[in-house]
């Protein structure tokens, strides 16, 4: 079957069969993309487009962008600051005997006068037993150590204390 035969059958233009691109190589444009990535590794391709520019290279934007893909050089999203505790926290084993690894966190409230109240609380991770469970009104350095040594005089020291790095806004929300 001859080329306009079929083109007819299929309603396709003859000249979308002859097409040959003129589009010239671009293995070098390809080429300095990679050697700028390689150098500058958190540029995305708008950066990597301006330096293209500025060194004289007459390119569009689209085409640095498709080439930047094409690559597989997209940057990646920054992952969020909680993705990255919670990264933190799969990475911890868990206790496996009493007195191994105690968490340590207050907890705030307010009594109906008004009057804020914080409740250092310290928990064996393994029997969930509580050690500590000091309530006061205002807490200092020496306070916590006090209580701490206090509960270790009677348990013995464990070998971990696991402290909750949040910021106290965040803990009066969870409590």
């Amino acid at each position: 079957m001859s080329i306009r035969r079929a083109c007819r059958v299929l309603e396709v233009d003859t000249s979308t069969y002859h097409y040959r691109s003129r589009r010239p190589d671009q293995a070098g444009l390809e080429g300095r993309i990679r050697e700028i990535c390689a150098t500058r590794v958190r540029y995305g391709y708008r950066r990597v487009h301006v330096l293209l520019r500025r060194e004289g290279w007459c390119v569009n934007h689209k085409r640095t962008c498709r080439i930047y893909r094409e690559l597989g050089l997209q940057l990646r999203n920054k992952t969020s600051k909680r993705r990255v505790k919670a990264k933190l926290r799969e990475d911890r084993r868990p206790a496996s005997r009493a007195n191994e690894t105690w968490a340590m966190d207050f907890i705030h409230d307010q009594l109906a006068t008004g009057r804020k109240i914080r409740v250092l609380t310290v928990v064996d991770t393994f029997s969930r037993y509580s050690p500590v469970l000091d309530p006061r009104f205002s807490y200092r350095a020496e306070d916590v150590v006090a209580a701490l040594e206090q509960a270790c005089a009677v348990l013995g020291h464990p070998k971990t204390i696991r402290v909750d790095q949040r910021s106290t806004g965040a803990s009066a929300r969870n409590a």
